[in-house]
């Protein structure tokens, strides 16, 4: 259950039962949603593409790690359309949050909340607090009508917790049945960031302001690739993500967008800066990812869900671009 709460300054608050995000709902029929649904896809994917790009430049990441050695919180760029928890494994991440996100239960309720912060976080920033009294924020990013992704941030506490309220978060988190370190749990629900609300809406501010700036770049990249990308990119880069799961070759994806292998594999390079292996090892193990959160899979079974034909492939090509193994990331998604 979610019920709107006072205002915070310019920010209102959200109360939901998980972690905390800013939101604003939208709707539409069942009809229109499926007569959509193709082209909804295709935008999806066009701004997680673009969100990528984002996220690696020098601009953004400067702005990181500025942002978080200012405020010593956690900053997220990420697309509208994202099943993976935005903060996990940020230098600043919380430990609650971190302690929390092992657990299935509170794992699947944060993503649940990611979702529901995809549908309410359009327009302008907005703030949810979970039932543990942790918010998070969400600033949109917009080219004119145009939902790019959203810049996001929090885990904190708008003021200090006391030992009453720390109390009844225990009893709350027993309820759900998650079995947890009340030790290690305290001394990370007590080593939470504050911010007053003063703080909290000047953060806010700062993120707005660089949304603003990053739209503008987001419209950059989105017209140079208009006037460069050649339609067939565009359809293989469509062709290999809804088939991704399933055996690709060079020859197949340059077959489905009618040209030669070389006129191909030249200009993919060329409109993509990888050539076609590695740019379809890049787009599984992003899935896979956010499939290792599920700890009910075993990693043979995301392997081959995400399109590897052994497990030993998987292995190297995940260490090669995440510079760890799948078990070591898990492992490292399960550490405080």
């Amino acid at each position: 259950m979610y019920c709107e709460g006072a205002a915070l300054g310019s920010t209102p608050i959200v109360v939901a039962a998980g972690f905390a995000y800013f939101a604003i709902m939208s709707s539409k029929s069942a009809q229109s949603r499926a007569l959509n649904a193709p082209r909804q896809e295709d935008l999806a994917r066009e701004e997680a593409d673009l969100v990528r790009s984002l996220a690696q430049s020098k601009i953004y990441q400067d702005y990181e790690r500025a942002f978080s050695e200012t405020t010593g919180l956690p900053v997220s760029l990420r697309p509208v359309e994202s099943w993976q928890l935005p903060h996990r494994g940020k230098r600043h991440e919380n430990r609650l949050c971190a302690l929390m996100s092992t657990k299935s239960s509170s794992c699947a309720a944060c993503l649940r909340l990611q979702q529901r912060l995809s549908d309410l976080a359009r327009r302008e920033p907005r703030t949810l607090t979970c039932e543990l009294g942790l918010s998070d924020t969400a600033v949109p990013i917009r080219t004119g009508e145009r939902l790019v992704g959203f810049l996001q941030t929090g885990q904190l506490f708008r003021k200090p917790p006391t030992e009453a309220q720390f109390r009844r978060v225990v009893r709350r988190v027993a309820g759900w049945d998650v079995a947890i370190d009340k030790g290690r749990f305290k001394q990370a629900y007590f080593a939470t960031k504050v911010l007053s609300p003063r703080q909290h809406d000047g953060a806010v501010k700062l993120l707005c302001i660089f949304a603003q700036h990053i739209a503008m770049v987001s419209n950059q990249i989105r017209v140079q690739r208009e006037n460069t990308e050649l339609p067939a990119i565009a359809r293989a880069r469509q062709f290999i993500y809804e088939n991704q799961g399933e055996e690709l070759s060079l020859g197949q994806v340059a077959r489905a967008v009618n040209t030669s292998i070389f006129y191909f594999c030249k200009m993919f390079h060329k409109s993509t800066g990888l050539n076609f292996t590695d740019y379809v090892s890049r787009i599984r193990v992003e899935k896979a990812t956010n499939l290792l959160l599920n700890r009910n899979l075993r990693v043979s079974e995301i392997a081959y869900e995400v399109g590897f034909q052994s497990l030993t492939h998987f292995n190297r090509v995940f260490k090669k671009i995440k510079g760890q193994s799948p078990t070591d990331y898990r492992a490292q998604l399960a550490s405080v």
